[in-house]
């Protein structure tokens, strides 16, 4: 009888003390203050940005530190949508722990074109400030109304003509692979493109109405002339809409060196044609060394950089890089380069690569015409499972959760289904990214 005695009062100690642990934890509960908030203020409200102001502070946005009830560190967004909207399709700014944010010409600028506003028009816009706490405690501050003008920051060099046929990436039926004015030529049409073994004609509008070929495939078109047979390759085809004339030439730009996968022999790293800039651009993982950018995977004609000044030279110094992943640009207009740090979004998972014991993530590519946004084109997918992440690396992935096409840094896995497949990521709004998987 005593030993259970001794056994009940135990468990009444037991029962006392978890109860005033319970006690306890419920007075440590944080509870925010129900009248916290924050002021919101602009040093203007009339903002009109302009190309030639790169660099320049254009707007600066302060908020008042709130009073939580209890010490706290927050976390502070900026969310500008058009006015109107009720902030249903905002651009969200993560601010960091600060109660000040200040923006620059060309970043303010690209948040207006992401929210869709017409370049040169004054728009009517609201701002406000969320704070966070956790994902159930946030508050937001008051509105504030302002005006703003954004200026174009992208090259209009479209034109009515493109590629259409077998050689092309969609056939016979389009739509077509589309050329450009060349800057440097006026009055020609240009397509920087791979094509396969086939036959291809050039046509205005994406339509039959006006098409041209060559009845002797020797650099004159007719109209509704004969297809235009070409070998597998990368090209540049020009077109002359004056002279009726055409000009297929092998036409790559790419990185060679010790940096690059292939080293001095190659092949390169190729590089892209983005109209909107009239550049050429690529994004990737460079090693420790140096490289060059030279025309067709030969020396022929080569670039380096002598006096790392920016500016290249035909046949100049070697340019060093450490590792990590680049955006690189040329500008072949003016023989200037820039490289610097970014990330590389890629597919990996069961689906793909084995989770990267198979090999290497499938990388996107940006697209260029709009900011935010990446995709590849073709690749090949496995039964199994899929994620997003960044650089080859778990620091940073994004899954499905819901599988309702919205991702979540670490979100659950995405089911794949064999097959080939087109896949765009959608990071224009950040605090809810999308993406899309599309069969071919």
């Amino acid at each position: 009888m005593k030993t259970m005695k001794l056994f009940k009062n135990k468990i009444l100690i037991l029962f006392a003390f978890a109860a005033t642990l319970v006690s306890c934890y419920e007075d440590e509960i944080v509870r925010m203050d129900p009248t916290a908030s924050t002021e919101l203020t602009m040093s203007t409200t009339d903002i009109v940005l302009e190309k030639d102001k790169v660099g320049q502070d254009v707007l600066t946005v302060d908020w008042t530190e709130p009073n939580f009830g209890f010490s706290a560190a927050a976390s502070y967004q900026i969310i500008i949508d058009l006015s109107g909207n009720n902030f249903a399709s905002p651009q969200t700014i993560p601010a960091g722990n600060d109660f000040s944010k200040t923006f620059e010409n060309e970043e303010l600028n690209k948040i207006l074109l992401n929210l869709g506003i017409e370049p040169g028009t004054a728009t009517d816009l609201q701002m406000k400030v969320k704070a966070i706490l956790s994902g159930e405690s946030s508050f937001d501050s008051n509105t504030n109304d302002f005006s703003a003008t954004a200026y174009a920051d992208k090259l209009d060099l479209t034109t009515p003509w493109g590629l259409v046929g077998s050689a092309t990436t969609n056939g016979w039926d389009g739509p077509d692979m589309p050329m450009y004015k060349d800057t440097q030529n006026p009055g020609l049409a240009v397509a920087y493109v791979t094509l396969t073994t086939g036959e291809f004609k050039i046509r205005k509008d994406n339509d039959w109405a006006v098409n041209y070929g060559s009845d002797a495939n020797d650099g004159n078109l007719q109209l509704n002339g004969a297809n235009i047979p070409v070998d597998a390759g990368t090209y540049k085809v020009t077109f002359n809409e004056s002279e009726l004339t055409y000009k297929v030439e092998n036409y790559t730009w790419g990185l060679v060196g010790s940096a690059t996968t292939n080293g001095w022999d190659g092949p390169d790293m190729p590089l892209m044609y983005d109209s909107y800039t009239d550049t050429w651009r690529g994004d990737f993982y460079l090693d420790d060394g140096e490289f060059k950018f030279r025309l067709n995977n030969d020396w022929s004609v080569n670039y380096g950089d002598t006096g790392l000044d920016g500016t290249l030279e035909a046949g100049g110094d070697n340019i060093p890089i450490t590792p990590g992943y680049y955006a690189v640009q040329l500008n072949l207009n003016d023989l200037t380069y820039t490289i610097e740090k970014t990330n590389v979004y890629g597919v990996v998972g069961s689906g793909y690569n084995d989770w990267g014991n198979a090999g290497p993530d499938a990388a996107f590519k940006p697209d260029y015409g709009q900011e935010g946004v990446y995709y590849i084109h073709g690749v090949t997918l496995l039964d199994g499972e899929i994620k997003f992440r960044v650089n080859n690396d778990w620091g940073l992935n994004y899954g499905d959760t819901g599988l309702d096409g919205v991702l979540e840094e670490g979100g659950d896995n995405i089911p794949s289904t064999a097959g080939v497949y087109d896949i765009i990521l959608d990071f224009t709004n950040p605090s809810a990214p999308t993406y899309e998987i599309n069969a071919k």
